[in-house]
């Protein structure tokens, strides 16, 4: 019924002459997933994002892996030419060395190979395999690839908790399905346990925990059991485990899991026959199956995961794959992915802009995924069960990046999202007994990773938008405590740091609205004060932020001046971070020299930018920090250059091609940007109810919203180059502004845009 379903969706739209296609066909995975460093002209690399298969914000991600190691989060880069096996689990557009990548089956034919092998080894090392790179394919909810070395053909599809895998096999007497329990992004699984079921079923769990590396190669902190139960639609007639023999003693950190002797070890792994009934444990196990095939012989494999139990596994399987219809399960992926992406619909666009577009928004739509079993049950920050009450149990939140546009997207489409978020931090927080909300939360661990408070900030912005399914006073709390414990303190800025000095200050700033909005004056009063610190580190004699020690003396300023990386900042220079003061923009304005000063400033750090916008000490697009600068210009009273510059952005930046992220996509941030800019709105302050007004891309932009409300943006005349907006009105009356509120765009209603050729003046204030 679903097939006929979207048979029909796509035939209605095909003879009414409007979009031909549905939004599901014109998303390409393979925007963003590479790592090239050298392409990107850093080490950051490019977007690395996965091009398998998922649902979405669903648990499981069936991707192909090309390496193990490195500063990969993704686990897969395009430009590699060997690929490892197709793993479960995965994150997206991350750095750090990443993690998950777990539960790693690989097709093969011959003798068993227990070490995958490296990148660069010589072809035949390991069970790693060759592939022909124009067979490669992947849309939504759908990967497939030929397996040169074994001639296997690959293809893999997903359910939101489980997965499945078909391979086309060639006549051989040997072929096989092998998974390697112990594998693991950015180093390796630390304790395994898998048990034979019966002759078509294995169940079993991974340890990951810091020792093995992973997320930040182990400084994240990342701690999780990941829990599968995995059939197979061939008997398990010759079946059993590989176990290497790790002594206590040994590092199992990244650079020793990439290394010539921990490598050969693996290689030389002890193999065992296993039948119904036995199992195995062991620090680095892997998992095979042997039989014989017909040429074209199709055999397939689906498992469910579970972060809880492997019962929660077995549950999760058989809640959404009964049966071995790949080609199902397949509509059903797409399916799901036509319902998600229809939240927006495009008209006006070109079709490399839909690809853009719509993957843009898909990637947006990865992550904080759902890590509920689909019995309510999670695992929380006390390593203990507990049952999700009103909320599902959501993880990997990137604070640092997605506070910036991703959240205040999902305020708009997903409301509901947003909750989730929050309650998950905040039960977190109850559960690990911290009290505080953590900043880059990963399985419940409190990584530390970045700066600033950015829970806050999201709290803070859900708040003022009136989203508040959550235990507000309990929230509040615990906002307060990280504020505290994370801040400028009693000196008022952050010895040492820019960054940090002004991103407490507007996370002060953010948690002012939420005490304003509670009748909590004292504390209102206090960090209303605290918001404006960022004027302590603001130098009168170099004219820019620069950072102090605990003394009160300035440190040395550098040759390169503003421009000099790393220098109180992070990821950035001065000259960038030095724009983020966006609650007190008035303030900053003053302290630079005045709205003609900051105008002719910024117009510098533009020009300055090199077209393609990748990585730069300008304008540099491809890290966060900068993402609410091409917005300050509406603030500045010359909003068009705010529509100039977000048309070149979204034009120069974003592209339908491997290539088509500048950098990382960051847990949905880069994306959410292009999301909201091209459809023309985007905040400069979360914590605020203002969007910015900007030129869109398309001619029309319809957004869903919750209770069957829909907000219309409609640009007239809208060309390449007619990129101005000449008049505004709202649901058909003049409008003279150049900003909407939230509260307008989420009743519903109809902005229409006017364009044309030339700059016009709209109210900025």
């Amino acid at each position: 019924m679903k097939i006929y379903s979207l048979f029909l969706t796509v035939l209605l739209a095909t003879v009414s002459g409007a979009q031909t296609r549905v939004p599901a066909q014109y998303v390409n995975p393979f925007i963003g997933a590479s790592t090239s460093a050298g392409k990107a002209g850093i080490y950051h690399g490019l977007g690395k994002t996965f091009p398998g298969a998922t649902t979405p914000y669903g648990m499981v991600q069936v991707s192909p892996n090309t390496i193990t190691g490195g500063d990969n989060g993704s686990g897969y880069s395009y430009e590699h030419e060997s690929i490892e096996g197709f793993a479960f689990t995965q994150m997206s557009g991350i750095g750090w060395f990443g993690d998950l990548g777990n539960f790693l089956v690989m097709p093969a034919t011959g003798p068993l190979k227990t070490a995958a092998g490296r990148l660069n080894d010589p072809p035949g090392t390991g069970y790693r395999s060759r592939y022909d790179k124009a067979s490669e394919q992947a849309s939504a909810g759908y990967y497939a690839v030929r397996l040169t070395d074994a001639a296997v053909r690959a293809e893999m599809t997903a359910a939101p908790h489980s997965g499945m895998l078909r391979f086309t096999f060639p006549v051989h007497k040997r072929s096989r399905i092998q998974i390697d329990l112990a594998r693991r992004v950015g180093g390796t699984s630390t304790f395994q346990y898998v048990k034979v079921v019966d002759e078509h079923t294995i169940a079993g769990w991974m340890q990951c925990t810091p020792s093995g590396g992973g997320w930040g190669n182990g400084e994240g902190k990342a701690n999780y059991t990941v829990y599968f139960y995995a059939q197979f639609s061939k008997p398990l007639k010759h079946a059993g485990v590989w176990n290497v023999n790790i002594p206590d003693t040994a590092d199992r950190r990244r650079e020793s899991v990439e290394s010539d002797s921990y490598q050969q070890r693996v290689a030389h792994a002890t193999i065992t026959a296993r039948t119904r009934g036995e199992e195995a444990r062991g620090k680095h196990l892997g998992f095979y199956t042997e039989f014989e095939t017909t040429a074209g012989e199709q055999v397939l494999m689906k498992a469910g995961i579970s972060f809880v139990s492997m019962e929660g596994a077995k549950r999760n399987l058989e809640a959404e794959i009964s049966g071995w219809s790949f080609d199902q399960l397949h509509q059903d992926a797409v399916q799901r992915w036509n319902d998600a992406l229809r939240v927006v619909s495009i008209s006006g666009a070109t079709e490399a802009q839909k690809h853009v577009f719509y993957t843009a928004l898909y990637h947006t739509m990865i992550d904080p995924r759902i890590v509920t079993d689909v019995d309510g049950n999670y695992t929380g920050g006390d390593g203990k069960v507990h049952r999700a009450a009103g909320f599902r149990k959501r993880s990997i939140f990137s604070g640092w990046d997605v506070f910036r546009s991703q959240f205040p997207l999902q305020t708009i489409i997903n409301p509901g999202l947003v909750n989730d978020m929050i309650n998950s931090l905040v039960t977190l927080a109850d559960e690990s007994d911290s009290s505080y909300l953590e900043r880059w939360e990963l399985l419940n661990a409190y990584s530390g990773c970045m700066l600033g408070n950015p829970a806050v900030v999201v709290l803070a912005d859900a708040y003022v938008k009136g989203i508040r399914n959550y235990d507000l006073q309990k929230a509040y709390s615990y906002a307060v405590n990280t504020n505290e414990k994370f801040g400028n303190g009693r000196l008022g800025y952050d010895p040492g740091s820019i960054a940090k000095t002004l991103e407490y200050a507007f996370a002060d700033w953010c948690l002012l609205q939420m005490a304003s909005g509670l009748g909590k004056a004292e504390d209102a009063q206090k960090y209303d004060l605290r918001s404006r610190n960022y004027k302590n580190i603001w130098d009168t004699a170099h004219h820019w932020f620069r950072p102090r020690n605990a003394d009160g003396s300035w440190q040395p300023w550098p040759k390169e001046g503003r421009l000099t990386d790393w220098y109180g900042t992070f990821e950035t220079n001065p000259y960038q971070q030095g724009w983020f003061v966006p609650h007190d923009v008035d303030g900053m304005v003053e302290l630079m020299g005045g709205r003609e000063k900051v105008i002719a400033d910024l117009e510098q750090f533009f020009y300055k930018t090199p077209k393609r916008f990748m990585w730069n000490s300008y304008y540099n697009h491809a890290n966060e920090p900068v993402h609410h600068v091409p917005f300050l210009f509406n603030r500045l009273g010359v909003p068009w250059l705010t529509q100039k510059w977000t048309r070149i952005i979204c034009d120069s930046a974003y592209h339908n091609a491997v290539e088509g992220l500048v950098g990382n996509e960051d847990v949905g941030q880069m994306s959410a940007w292009y999301v909201l800019a091209s459809v023309g709105m985007h905040p400069v302050a979360p914590g605020s109810t203002r969007f910015e007004i900007t030129s869109p891309q398309f001619g029309q932009s319809v957004i869903q919203l919750p209770g069957n409300k829909i907000f219309s943006i409609i640009a007239k005349n809208n060309t390449p180059f007619n990129i101005y907006i000449q008049k505004v009105l709202l649901n058909g009356k003049p409008y003279n502004k150049c900003y909407i509120d939230y509260r307008d765009i989420i009743k519903g209603g109809r902005l229409e845009l006017v364009m044309g050729s030339k700059p016009q003046q709209l109210s900025y204030k």
